[in-house]
């Protein structure tokens, strides 16, 4: 990983990418009366717009191009055997020699999960804090990728082409994180990232409101800020507070402490570091995200352990179970992860047993509800006692709510505001709390993935729409996967498939053997030969009366005998499965 810095807060300036930090100018006004009509700042999401994930933004004037962040999303149940899905990026790639560089606000998988996918179309330098490299350089050597990264602070100007990019410090459920200002020769843009407000945050790095009203102050030209919490009154409580609740609950534990968290939520494992250490307890680590990102994060600094506190998960049966806290994946209940495997005894390490605490950090993303509820009844089926969000204060969000939101808005003062990361749902309702501010509804956008901004003299507008929506990975394959693959998978789950097996001679064209049927997820063919008899009969005689009108090529055949079996089982089953005849010449 390439660090241009010699740490953390004496910034290392090199030639003219990288300049201390200025006010930018002081109305931009000024600036767009200056500048031709032909001079277009341009802003399109090409993820993160109606819906959670995937968030990626272009920014661009004239023939320079920066992408922020470059995020992934996880299937939902319809995307049948889809492993990721990822941005649409055509038009990055059609542009490919105007990009300057990918600027990263924090590591969390929807924000820089794409990135292996992306680097190998496009060849751009990464800009992101020491930890989001941390986590990008374990995700590249996964992928056999070796691109240029670039290590930045608070508070530096990285200059990319006619950019001038501030990373501002703010708080979040991840270390490191970062909003951005940008400035253009149109004006100066924030991007909020994700983001909340916290007074005591637990590495002391608190949101920098200082910087957002100085450049308030300045003048901003948009505001593009984090939706996810809008639908939420009041204020996001402190990380801390969770670290409270976990020392009272392992102060009474006298069994065994399962945690399961995210794993790049590493603030929240060092509160169960912290807890466990002040208890007499050992830590492990189970999962493989939650090694791997653990990792990053013992080595770059940011957890703080106490010597002989952290064991291997084999070396748990050494210990006394009062004496043992395991740290694992799996808190929004996905399949494969450790703490669903522990639970239905498929565990190599370790299963759930009765009288272990299982504590639950975390809230379940919308649409896993049934996953997370299917493991706590297994988990307490196996006699564990189960602890989480509704029964105690063992998480807290990473993003703003209502009164944080009204906050940034109030200290950047935008011209234009375009709210960002979230479902309609949440971006009409940040809308709504802007006009509530006294921000005029002809300066609030909502926007599509593909929408393109417009920013010039005359103010802001839409543009002409780029190619947007989404790109399936299934195993190795890139975008292989589309609606009619998928629209495929659907009907074989839910109807099953008929193989129709025929010989036919070669010299004479007639039938020789068969038709043959093979079930698969339909009938039992055991429990169904009256059906199947009469669905070869139905072949026998469709193909009769093909050869009586001389028809023989494959292609009509197959037709044929695929619409009159479908016309019999629709008629017998009200089931229509796929049908796929097979013809084989002897």
């Amino acid at each position: 990983m390439t660090n241009q810095n010699q740490n953390q807060n004496q910034p290392k300036h090199k030639g003219n990418q990288f300049k201390r930090r200025k006010k930018p100018a002081q109305s931009n006004k000024t600036n767009e009366q200056t500048h031709s009509t032909t001079e277009l700042l341009k802003i399109i999401p090409l993820g993160g717009m109606n819906e959670i994930g995937k968030n990626m933004t272009v920014y661009q004037y004239k023939d320079d191009i920066f992408v922020m962040d470059c995020g992934m999303a996880f299937p939902e149940e319809d995307l049948l055997g889809i492993d990721v899905v990822i941005p649409d990026f055509t038009y990055l790639k059609r542009n490919a020699n105007k990009i300057k560089g990918i600027i990263l606000t924090h590591g969390h998988e929807d924000h820089i999960g794409a990135l292996p996918y992306v680097l190998k179309e496009i060849d751009a330098p990464i800009y992101g804090t020491r930890l989001t490299l941390g986590l990008v350089e374990n995700k590249m050597k996964e992928h056999r990728l070796k691109p240029k990264m670039i290590t930045i602070v608070p508070g530096q100007v990285i200059r990319l082409g006619a950019f001038e990019i501030e990373p501002i410090r703010v708080c979040h459920s991840i270390a490191d994180a970062v909003a951005y200002a940008v400035t253009s020769p149109m004006g100066t843009v924030v991007h909020t990232g994700d983001f909340k407000i916290d007074y005591t945050p637990i590495d002391g790095q608190k949101t920098d409101l200082h910087r957002f009203a100085e450049l308030g102050q300045a003048g901003v030209l948009a505001l593009l800020a984090d939706s996810t919490n809008v639908v939420r009154e009041g204020y996001t409580m402190s990380e801390s507070t969770v670290g409270d609740t976990f020392e009272e609950i392992f102060r009474h534990a006298s069994s065994r402490i399962i945690v399961a968290s995210f794993a790049s939520n590493i603030h929240r494992v060092q509160q169960i570091i912290n807890a466990a250490a002040m208890n007499n307890r050992k830590v492990a680590f189970s999962g493989r995200s939650m090694v791997n990102v653990t990792s990053v994060a013992l080595e770059l600094g940011y957890l703080k352990v106490p010597s002989d506190t952290i064991i291997e998960i084999r070396d748990i049966d050494r210990y006394p179970e009062n004496e043992l806290v395991v740290v694992t994946t799996g808190s929004q209940g996905e399949p494969m992860s450790a703490l669903t495997r522990m639970a239905n005894s498929e565990h190599r390490q370790m299963e759930i047993q009765k009288g272990d605490l299982v504590i639950l950090s975390s809230s379940p993303i919308p649409g896993n509800e049934k996953s997370v509820y299917k493991v706590i009844n297994q988990l307490i089926k196996k006699g564990a006692k189960v602890i989480y969000e509704s029964l105690a204060d063992v998480h807290v969000s990473g993003h703003a709510k209502q009164e944080e939101l009204k906050l940034i808005h109030t200290l950047v003062k935008p011209k234009y505001f375009m709210p960002v990361h979230g479902e309609y749902v949440h971006l009409d309702r940040h809308r709504q709390l802007a006009l509530d501010l006294g921000m005029q509804d002809k300066n609030i956008f909502i926007m599509s993935n593909g929408t393109t901004m417009e920013f010039d003299q005359n103010g802001a507008r839409f543009g002409k729409s780029v190619p947007a929506g989404r790109v399936f990975i299934d195993g190795l394959g890139v975008g292989d996967v589309g609606n009619i693959v998928l629209r495929d998978r659907k009907h074989l789950s839910e109807d099953g498939l008929i193989i129709v097996v025929v010989a036919i001679s070669s010299s004479t064209g007639e039938l020789i053997n068969g038709p043959d049927l093979i079930s698969r997820g339909f009938v039992y063919v055991r429990e169904s030969e009256a059906l199947m008899e009469g669905a070869k009969n139905v072949i026998e005689e469709e193909l009769k009366k093909c050869f009586d009108k001389n028809i023989k090529d494959w292609a009509s055949l197959k037709s044929s005998v695929k619409d009159t079996l479908s016309q019999y089982i629709y008629q017998s089953t009200k089931r229509s499965p796929m049908i796929l005849p097979v013809f084989m010449e002897v």
